[in-house]
């Protein structure tokens, strides 16, 4: 398992990750989720196994020392194998390089699994937010205080 920058040539996998990942109205299009990892305070990090991408993580710097993890994708035969805690792991350690004090994101309010998942890396629920995404779905949003 290797975990890279992103490169432009990554986009048309990492958009097919994120339409397998999620369903209509939570996935992005590949033009929206362009638009995230070029926004100038966004890091883009990739997950190869064997030379293929398996996974990924856009996370953006906010105004107030404040990390957003926009998305994580990890392909359903790379997860429980370290996978998303790895991508998640760098995040962190790239948010506390940039002295960040938080960071947070958004799970879907039936995601369990993600939950628990954020969950074990400390991440704690601090509201939950109606109507969230465009399918009408709500969302938690979970934040972890930084050191």
């Amino acid at each position: 398992m290797r975990i890279r920058k992103f490169q432009p040539s990554d986009l048309p996998v990492l958009s097919k990750i994120d339409e397998e990942c999620f369903p209509p109205g939570i996935s992005y299009s590949r033009e929206e989720l362009a638009g995230y990892i070029s926004f100038r305070s966004a890091t883009t990090w990739v997950a190869e196994d064997n030379g293929s991408i398996v996974g990924f993580l856009v996370a953006n710097r906010e105004p107030g020392r404040v990390g957003h993890i926009i998305t994580i994708d990890i392909l359903e035969r790379a997860r429980r194998r370290g996978t998303g805690t790895r991508l998640m792991k760098v995040t962190e350690e790239w948010a506390s390089k940039a002295r960040l004090r938080i960071i947070y994101l958004e799970t879907a309010e039936d995601n369990l699994a993600a939950q628990r998942f954020y969950e074990a890396l400390g991440y704690r629920k601090l509201e939950k937010v109606e109507r969230y995404y465009s399918n009408g779905q709500a969302a938690w949003v979970m934040v972890k205080s930084l050191k």
